[in-house]
């Protein structure tokens, strides 16, 4: 596992360059990057520029948000979709291999069948196109009960039910986005963590909760940085990731109003120190 920064998770937009000294200044070892930008970056760079650049910082990547809208209408995700292989070829060939997104936890419109049916016709499409490239695809669960409360239909928001949709869409190259918060409010455990496999968990957001809120109360956006309230056991959930044979990214997204509000570096070095934290109780280099 490695340290890794996505400045939009602290609630920051850096372009690539000032996302590598972020990165050094925080003390991470990885950054995400921006697919769509990385595009327009390599019309005037070769992606192996870009690899001896992050050599030289002795950086590494650590993924990228799937940019396909598969939950909007049936022209705007053909249209994501016609546009992926171009970005999956980018990621091949800058070695990161790492794709992303969330699932929304209810609808408004579909029940669960139907629903999930439309989950697996969109995203396996995608998934084939991503391992087509030798790239990966983690699908994020959305756990607060206080997110799908006010829907209609209740979704997918336990990670048995992300599971569930990667044994269904078939792949090899799709798992599980882990995510601290979310294992937190779907009331998981450690013993769940520990039935899991490496190779399942392809990406992890790591974070703390606020003291004093019952579990099923806590709200999605309000978070804490990672160690900053000792109610998610982080040591535990850092050290079964371990045991597990994890290797991939562990990236602090808390959603934090008092971080959003200091300058962009000062923010990264709290985040940084933050995650070193946890880091060293967890007894991990």
């Amino acid at each position: 596992m490695y340290k890794n920064l996505n400045p939009g998770a602290l609630g920051f937009q850096l372009p690539f360059s000032k996302t590598i000294e972020a990165a050094k200044i925080g003390g991470f070892r990885g950054i995400d990057v921006n697919i769509v930008e990385m595009e327009e970056y390599l019309k005037s760079e070769a992606a192996e520029k870009v690899e001896c650049l992050l050599f030289e910082k002795d950086l590494k990547f650590g993924g990228w948000g799937l940019p396909v809208n598969f939950q909007r209408d049936e022209e705007t995700y053909r249209k994501d979709l016609e546009r992926l292989p171009r970005y999956a070829q980018i990621s091949k060939e800058l070695g990161c291999n790492r794709a992303f997104t969330w699932i929304l936890p209810f609808s408004d419109e579909l029940p669960f069948k139907e629903n999930f049916g439309r989950h697996v016709d969109r995203l396996r499409p995608a998934a084939e196109i991503l391992e087509d490239h030798q790239c990966f695809l983690g699908l994020e669960f959305v756990a607060p009960k206080t997110s799908r409360i006010d829907h209609r239909y209740e979704f997918i928001h336990t990670m048995e039910g992300i599971l569930e949709l990667c044994r269904a869409i078939g792949t090899k190259n799709s798992g599980i986005l882990l995510d601290s918060w979310h294992w937190y409010t779907s009331h998981g455990t450690i013993d769940q963590l520990r039935g899991l496999k490496g190779r399942q968990v392809i990406y992890v957001h790591i974070n703390d909760a606020p003291t004093g809120i019952p579990i099923d109360e806590q709200i999605d956006n309000v978070r804490c940085l990672p160690g900053g309230t000792g109610v998610i056991d982080l040591t535990g959930f850092l050290k079964t990731l371990e045991r597990i044979g994890y290797d991939g990214p562990v990236t602090p997204e808390p959603f934090s109003k008092k971080l959003r509000e200091m300058p962009v570096f000062d923010a990264v070095r709290v985040a940084g120190k933050s995650l070193d934290r946890v880091w060293k109780a967890a007894g991990l280099d």
